[in-house]
Parts: structure tokens; sequence; C-alpha cells
């Protein structure tokens, strides 16, 4: 385990960790602990849903979507690449956790509720599934790009990663109910003990989730269910 040198008072900033159009789910922007808790460093932890043109995490429907599962393959963010949103260093990895079906249907996500208690006694590896934690060499925080697609991962410890550099791809591992990113800062690069840090985001353009039009955001936090994509250079 390592922790962060000193204190990181201003938040940790980063870019978008992908290209094209994402939902913006459990914002820092709308509540603190964002996902509820404080577990695993996720205090300010962001989530991230792929969508496509006319903002739909997927394109088809059927009768899993009503009243069981669906392949994540189905849903747009699925397989999409992952890229790193800092200049850093890899400090771990963890891959093998398999891509399960996706939920949208309530009578699923039910069952899947339940079993939440039980997958965070299993440890990190069962809530987080296939992760990567990186060292930001600007804060000298640790980054984590969580639920990433079984098989995907391009890095190992050690390697010196730049900003914009694909690391993996999209996924449905761990505690998720479809494919997204989770991205968080932290403290230490041992999920169990770690502790969130705040986070902002750099050049982004946001899609109001009100309908009050688009916006290009120097630094800051995207909105709870605003569409959000990187700044076109």
């Amino acid at each position: 385990m390592v922790r962060a040198t000193g204190s990181v008072r201003s938040p940790v900033l980063l870019a978008l960790p992908f290209d094209g159009r994402w939902l913006v789910q459990n914002s820092p922007a709308r509540r603190v602990p964002s996902h509820g808790v404080d577990v695993l460093g996720q205090r300010y932890a962001i989530d991230f849903t792929g969508v496509d043109e006319r903002g739909r995490t997927a394109s088809q429907w059927g009768w899993g979507t009503l009243l069981s599962t669906e392949p994540p393959e189905r849903f747009v963010g699925f397989g999409r690449p992952i890229l790193a949103p800092v200049d850093g260093v890899v400090v771990s990895v963890h891959d093998g956790e398999p891509d399960h079906e996706a939920r949208r249907s309530q009578l699923a996500l039910v069952a899947y509720v339940a079993g939440q208690a039980g997958r965070l006694r299993e440890g990190p590896a069962a809530v987080a599934g296939n992760h990567v934690i990186m060292r930001d060499r600007a804060s000298q925080a640790f980054v984590a790009l969580v639920h990433l697609q079984a098989g995907s991962l391009r890095v190992r410890p050690g390697d010196e990663v730049a900003v914009g550099e694909q690391l993996a791809r999209c996924g449905n591992s761990g505690n998720s109910t479809q494919p997204h990113v989770h991205v968080q800062a932290m403290d230490s690069d041992d999920l169990r003990v770690a502790r969130g840090l705040p986070i902002a985001f750099t050049a982004y353009r946001q899609w109001d989730p009100r309908g009050r039009g688009i916006r290009d955001v120097a630094v800051g936090i995207p909105d709870e269910r605003a569409i959000v994509a990187p700044v076109p250079e």
C-alpha cells in the first residue's frame, strides 16, 4: 500500500477518459458522498455511461429490458476505448472478472441490489471488477478507472502513460448494472483503505440535462444526468 504524500487540497484535475458522448451519473456535483458511501475511496467518484447521438444508452429493447437481463453488447458504451485521464504511472491492474448481464428491469435490479453487501464482503475486486489504478504525476494522487471489459487491459504496473492513451475498454464487470466507467481519485492505491479525493474535469462540452443548451467548461464537475464529451480541438 502506498499513500499520497502531503495533503491534496485542490481537486485532482482529470481529462475525460473517453471520446464521444457519455451520460453523467452519481456525480459529486449532486451530492457527496456521490455513491452514498465512503468505502473503497468512492466519496467523490463519478460514473459515465456511453450514449449515442440521441442520448440513448442502448438502441435496442427486448423482453429482458422490462423483465430480466440483457447482454452487455447491446449497450452503446460496451467496448468503447477508455483513456488515461492524467499523465502518470500505472501502479496496479486487475483483470479476469467476467462482464455479466446488464439490468434495466426493475425486477432484475431488486435482486441485484440485494446482493451488494455480499459482493462487498468478497473484497474490492468483486465490487470494482476489472480496473486500473494510476498515480497522477501532477498531484501524486491515485486515480482509479473501474468496471473495465474483461481481457481489454493494455497496461501493466510500472507503465508510464500520457493523457489520452488507451488503457482498456468499457465493460460491465464488478458491481455494475450496465456498461459504464467509474472514475475516482484517492489518497492510496489500496482500495480497502483509500480515502476519496475531490476531482474536477478539464475541457469538456456539456449538454444540459434541463434542456438549457450546450456549454464548454474549462474546469468543473459535470452535472447529474448531463451528457458530456471532450471539447473538440
